[in-house]
């Protein structure tokens, strides 16, 4: 059996080779011969590629590299339709990372190829990422790092009109409450806070025992000091929160999204903190990525800004190749996937 560890600059081919590695290695079976393509994400920014919206790469280079391999370990490499068709020994697919975004997945399951993805792997990073921001936005960290290294020694923030809020005894709101949110729920009670969560998918029980209120999205934000999106972007997700929603905030609300940009309508955002209705916003997610040069929001005050970073820690690079080498060892074994993409297309192991 041939295995492609298309990697990348995040989740290395030796990341995902080692995990493969010890996955797969059992006594008096035959190990598997590797090969390896390093994508250029992130030093170069993934996009469209074909039918797919996110990927790094080629499809010409990604069809070279899959020359006789029956499966291959990716993040981030272009699955097209010209890709499946042009390499008919192809059999699974295992993407590590939380949604398999860079396959198109109706040309999978025509050309029978399976394919798994590795929900949660970020969660524990992004979590504390998202946790982070919230205390940057709320504390003025950021602001104040920012001027001091101006030289702008800001003491007029310990004013009673420019100081911080607490997260204890605040009521912070939770838009979206899968592995990342829960993390987060139960950091922000350590601290004090009062959670409310807003999802349609959540579980009554779970959320109780968790000790969060699970309330309606607009009661969230009518209620919230500080609301946070974690939920997944679909149809029915994109511009969750616009000028509608946002209006329901409290004045001075600290808005946070580590999500998914078009989770939030940017477009009256400006307006709403140089108001003042918005207390601040923290973005790690944008519409467009990075933002344009006369982007409205890098004037607009209280605005704290990372380059799509919650993910990027060591340990979720190695929990993405831990994930989709247990989803190989799966395939191999011909035992059913942990987390099928098309669940449709039957599993056929390869020993």
């Amino acid at each position: 059996m041939r295995i492609l560890a298309a990697g990348d600059h995040f989740v290395r081919p030796e990341l995902i080779r080692a995990a493969l590695s010890q996955e797969l290695s059992r006594p008096g079976r035959k190990s598997p011969e590797f090969a390896e393509l390093t994508l250029p994400w992130p030093h170069e920014p993934f996009g469209p590629v074909g039918a797919v919206a996110e990927a790094s790469g080629t499809e010409d280079l990604l069809v070279d590299a899959l020359s006789g391999a029956s499966v291959c370990v990716t993040q981030l490499a272009p699955f097209t339709e010209r890709v499946f068709a042009a390499c008919p020994e192809l059999r699974f697919v295992a993407v590590s990372r939380g949604g398999p975004v860079n396959v198109d997945l109706a040309a999978a399951s025509r050309h029978g190829v399976a394919v798994s993805f590795a929900p949660g792997r970020n969660a524990p990073a992004a979590a504390e990422f998202a946790v982070g921001l919230v205390l940057a936005a709320t504390r003025r960290i950021a602001t104040a790092d920012a001027d001091l290294k101006r030289g702008v020694w800001r003491g007029d923030l310990y004013a009673y009109e420019e100081g911080g809020t607490e997260l204890n005894g605040a009521v912070v709101g939770l838009v979206g409450y899968g592995a990342i949110g829960r993390i987060v729920a139960r950091v922000l009670l350590a601290f004090g806070a009062r959670v409310l969560v807003a999802d349609p998918y959540a579980d009554p029980t779970a959320t109780a025992a968790d000790g969060v209120e699970l309330v309606e999205l607009d009661a969230l934000l009518r209620r919230s000091s500080v609301v946070s999106l974690h939920a997944r972007l679909t149809e029915e997700t994109r511009h969750l929160l616009d000028a509608r929603r946002l209006g329901l905030l409290p004045h001075g609300a600290v808005l946070v999204n580590s999500a998914r940009g078009d989770l939030l309508d940017h477009t009256p955002l400006p307006e709403l903190l140089r108001s003042g209705r918005l207390g601040a916003v923290a973005l790690d997610v944008y519409d467009v990525e990075p933002p344009p040069a006369d982007w409205p929001l890098r004037d607009a005050p209280n605005v704290i800004t990372t380059p799509h970073l919650a993910g990027a820690t060591k340990q979720t690079a190695h929990r993405a190749a831990a994930i989709t080498a247990a989803e190989v060892g799966r395939f191999v074994r011909g035992e059913p996937l942990a987390h099928p993409a098309n669940p449709g297309v039957l599993v056929a192991g390869r020993t």
